[in-house]
């Protein structure tokens, strides 16, 4: 057998690895668990950190301001430093919504040294929440916007479980074709490395949040000390998962229903940035786990396309037969996805373009963090965080 063959035998090993012992990341299965209304709907203060929202927040705010909840709640927007009239225009939305819950506005000023952005709006949201002692907070993005029953259904997901923690990834926006080749496919790589199932699992050693939209219990908070515990963590909403479950708590991760991220990326350089500012923090600024990724992808994802040509072109039959297989089982763990985003499901076959997309933009996000441009994100930029210690 030749080189190109025994590659595509390694891919098709590791796509029967990915297909039955990865916690099968390909199902879109994972919802709200079961939902019981409880006998008295407890208080929640729901927290938007903005920074330069104005484009968003006429579509997102108003359907915050507008939730069928049957308790008590109040939403903070903690304007971070906005220019473009972000704390002006939520009032105003407030003020055209009669009848919907309470605005406040309020700002956090510049962040103190070793805080990323949204976290130190979020430190100031919640500290100002807890003088009113909610008994959860919903920590949720500026460009999410959320159907009438949203915090209905989050509270009672988690009163009914017993869970600390409840986040639902937001289906993301999907109209033009840069969109709709590379935003299934982001969701879909997350869940292979977090798997939902596992990461619901009491105990599980894989934890994981999707920073849009957070359920998150008060004392669940405080007993981890966020965000004060992963003030400098670029990718928040993962240390989040891990600071509650490892003070005790219990988590829940899904796809959701009625959570939809209205943020616009109409061009691959939106997209582009949107993955690149912290693929490489994803990796730990680690040189040896990039490497590892880089050749990672070229294997499983790259290989078997290549493969199946050189198996037609060049009459290598195993390499086409290893190489064909590979790929169809590639393109049909993509197909619920798809679904789930009610794309054409002839996108599936293009899986490795978009792989290869993605393994560029994680090269570049090395690139960008050894330039010394870090995490960059509306004006400001992270560069590579000092350990934090536990608290």
């Amino acid at each position: 057998m030749s080189v190109v063959a025994w590659t595509a035998v390694g891919s098709l090993a590791a796509w029967g690895w990915l297909l039955l012992g990865q916690g099968y990341f390909w199902r879109t299965d994972q919802r709200l668990p079961r939902r019981e209304a409880p006998g008295t709907w407890p208080d929640v203060a729901v927290i938007v950190p903005a920074r330069d929202e104005a484009e968003v927040l006429p579509v997102s705010l108003p359907s915050l301001l507008a939730q069928d909840y049957p308790g008590r709640a109040e939403i903070l927007l903690v304007d971070d430093g906005s220019t473009d009239g972000t704390g002006e225009l939520a009032r105003a939305l407030a003020a055209q919504q009669h009848g919907g819950l309470p605005l406040r506005v309020v700002s956090p000023g510049e962040p103190e040294p070793g805080w990323t952005g949204k976290l130190w709006a979020l430190r100031h949201g919640i500290t100002l929440a807890r003088a009113r002692e909610p008994e959860y907070l919903l920590l949720t993005d500026a460009d999410i916007a959320h159907a009438p029953d949203s915090l209905r259904e989050l509270v009672a997901a988690a009163r009914t479980n017993g869970l600390d923690l409840v986040s639902q990834m937001a289906r993301l926006r999907v109209a033009g074709g840069w969109e709709r080749l590379i935003v299934p496919a982001f969701v879909y790589f997350f869940s292979q490395l977090y798997p939902f199932r596992w990461v619901n699992r009491p105990g599980a050693r894989t934890t994981a949040a999707a920073g849009g939209c957070v359920l998150l219990r008060a004392q669940a908070a405080e007993r981890a000390g966020v965000p004060d515990s992963i003030r400098q963590a670029v990718i928040d909403d993962v240390s989040l998962a891990r600071a509650v479950q490892r003070s005790g708590g219990r988590i829940w991760l899904g796809l959701a229903d009625g959570v939809d991220s209205v943020r616009p990326y109409p061009r691959l350089a939106d997209l582009w940035r949107m993955v690149s500012r912290s693929a490489y923090a994803q990796l730990l600024h680690s040189p040896l786990l990039l490497a590892g990724t880089v050749v990672g992808l070229a294997l499983v994802y790259l290989a078997p396309p290549v493969a199946a040509c050189v198996g037609v072109l060049g009459n290598d039959a195993a390499a086409g037969w290893a190489g064909g297989l590979a790929w169809a089982v590639m393109t049909g763990t993509y197909l619920p996805m798809l679904r789930y985003y009610r794309q054409p499901l002839l996108l599936a076959p293009l899986l490795p373009f978009t792989a290869l997309l993605y393994l560029l933009m994680t090269v570049d996000s090395a690139i960008q963090h050894y330039r010394g441009r870090g995490a960059a994100w509306k004006g400001r930029t992270y560069a590579r965080p000092q350990a934090t210690p536990d608290r």
